[in-house]
């Protein structure tokens, strides 16, 4: 009856101070960030993405994660900096942060993004620009076409940090969609490069395949691509290309002057600018020039090339 009593105490007492202990930490204080961004996974998942970016969580918070709730996948704001552990598992599977839509469109360029951003956002775009360079293997075309939603007050590392390695995950799961792997450099200045100036040049998602094959067929010729798309980088995106800025501009960009691709991509571009590499028709065209439609009129001699500038 002794041994049974004591037994019953010690039982309680482990009880109590598993309870005590319990309390004693989700009690605790965890310091959190402004904005914290939760990826779309499940609860283990999450936890070990937490973990990699600094936050101070341990294996056992899994079940206790489990008890408030799942993780929902999206955005959560805090103003506090720090707060304690079970009001950040409950935020964690209850709250939402306040968000705002932003649409990166293909074919336009860095520079002009991250000043709507800046516009948009109220941030400063010398620090988009810094926080850009940081993250972005490449000064152009890393940032991927599509909606973003994103968190009303949020600071320029944080955006960038999310839009650049949400991107560079786009672009490693296409990369491996079409080549198998993905290699950075070729995906990026080859891949990427000649997507871009697809992006520039089409008039519509049809055109895209076809000016991919002139695109080939000139370099296969050791031709000079000669397309005003590749003098729309940065800056330049909506500046109409004359005759004197191609006499002037002395940049890699130039297609007019050098007989090679740009060293990076001229813009950001969307997935079907990829796609028309992959699925080019079996045609011999090296010129194109827009017709009065809107739509390019394509050609494959120079004399009918002509021809086609002069009627249109």
């Amino acid at each position: 009856m002794k041994k049974v009593l004591i037994s019953g105490l010690v039982l309680v007492s482990l009880v109590l101070t598993a309870y005590f202990s319990y309390q004693n930490y989700i009690n605790s204080s965890i310091s959190v960030p402004k904005l914290l961004f939760i990826p779309k996974g499940n609860t283990k998942s999450v936890l070990k993405h937490f973990q990699k970016s600094g936050l101070d969580l341990h294996w056992f918070d899994y079940y206790i994660i489990k008890r408030y709730g799942y993780p929902q996948a999206g955005w959560i704001a805090f103003k506090e900096g720090s707060i304690k552990r079970g009001e950040f598992f409950y935020r964690l599977t209850h709250a939402k942060a306040a968000l705002r839509s932003f649409t990166i469109i293909p074919g336009e360029t860095t520079e002009i993004v991250l000043t709507q951003l800046a516009k948009k956002f109220e941030l400063d775009i010398d620090k988009l620009k810094d926080s850009y360079a940081k993250y972005a293997p490449y000064p152009e075309g890393v940032l991927f076409a599509e909606t973003y939603k994103l968190p009303i007050g949020i600071d320029e590392k944080a955006l960038m940090l999310h839009l650049v390695t949400n991107s560079l995950q786009i672009h490693q799961s296409l990369a491996r969609k079409y080549l198998n792997q993905f290699d950075q450099k070729e995906w990026f200045e080859k891949i990427v490069t000649k997507a871009s100036i697809i992006q520039k040049e089409a008039a519509d998602k049809s055109e895209m395949p076809i000016i991919a094959k002139v695109i080939e067929n000139r370099l296969k010729k050791g031709m000079r691509l000669q397309m005003d798309g590749t003098l729309n980088y940065g800056k330049y995106s909506h500046i109409k290309v004359t005759k004197k800025r191609i006499n002037e501009d002395n940049s890699p960009f130039n297609t007019y002057k050098i007989k090679a691709l740009p060293p990076y991509p001229v813009s950001i571009v969307s997935e079907a600018a990829i796609d028309a590499l992959f699925h080019m028709p079996e045609v011999d065209y090296l010129y194109f020039v827009k017709g009065k439609n809107g739509k390019h009129i394509f050609s494959k001699s120079y004399k009918k090339h002509l021809y086609h500038i002069k009627s249109e």
